[in-house]
């Protein structure tokens, strides 16, 4: 007897029911890479390019996170592809930014690591950004203001009370991420978080914490007294 193969469309109406009742949870990482890249290529079984990207990248944020040049390397994966795979992640990024903002920070401080996680955790580069608070601890604003290697001369306190100054903040939560995945504090985070802080201290403006971002563990200046 001759086995009727399964069709692609076939597949991919299985694989949305399973998420309509199951949810996300339920899906391996190729599994919703493959949906995701569906939404670019309805008529093509995309699974083999979706077990190649986890192959490639390691991991579901892996790919979320590799750069543009470097997917469009995989056989297989155009740049409808990649809008695809890229518009979910910065949707989720959005999402998560205005649940925090507007909210009191210690009550959403659960959110807030979660969008900084989401944010930081893969970036092959340090990037330092501000969150800019008012006098009750709400969130005004989450920035990036500086990106690169940030020792003391790449953080320019001058920048920083500006934007202080712009958003009208009483108080701010400094944030950077090591994309090495360690969050113990280096001489030069030291350095920059005690010259932010003199710089600050002349405009009557608290540094409330300095976060550093490795993977998904945080480093807080605050815990442990370094402020």
């Amino acid at each position: 007897m001759v086995m009727k193969s399964r069709s692609p469309q076939g597949h991919r109406q299985r694989l949305r029911e399973r998420f309509f009742q199951n949810g996300i949870e339920s899906f391996l990482d190729y599994e919703v890479l493959e949906l995701l890249l569906t939404l670019a290529t309805p008529r093509k079984d995309m699974k083999p390019q979706a077990k190649e990207l986890i192959r490639r990248f390691g991991s579901l944020s892996g790919v979320l996170e590799a750069p543009i040049s470097i997917l469009k390397d995989v056989s297989g994966i155009g740049i409808t592809n990649i809008f695809a795979l890229k518009l979910p992640h910065a949707v989720g990024r959005r999402y998560l930014f205005e649940q925090a903002t507007g909210k009191d920070y210690l009550r959403s401080s659960r959110t807030v690591k979660d969008y900084l996680t989401h944010n930081l955790r893969e970036r092959n580069r340090e990037v330092f950004l501000v969150i800019f608070l008012d006098g009750q601890n709400q969130i005004i604003k989450m920035e990036e203001l500086f990106s690169g290697t940030l020792n003391t001369s790449a953080i320019y306190p001058r920048e920083v009370v500006q934007k202080i100054l712009d958003n009208d903040a009483a108080s701010v939560i400094l944030v950077h991420n090591h994309p090495s995945g360690g969050t113990t504090p280096s001489n030069s985070d030291r350095a920059v978080t005690k010259k932010l802080q003199t710089a600050l201290t002349a405009i009557d403006v608290e540094i409330l914490d300095h976060l550093i971002v490795g993977g998904n563990e945080f480093f807080s200046f605050a815990d442990h007294h370094l402020l």
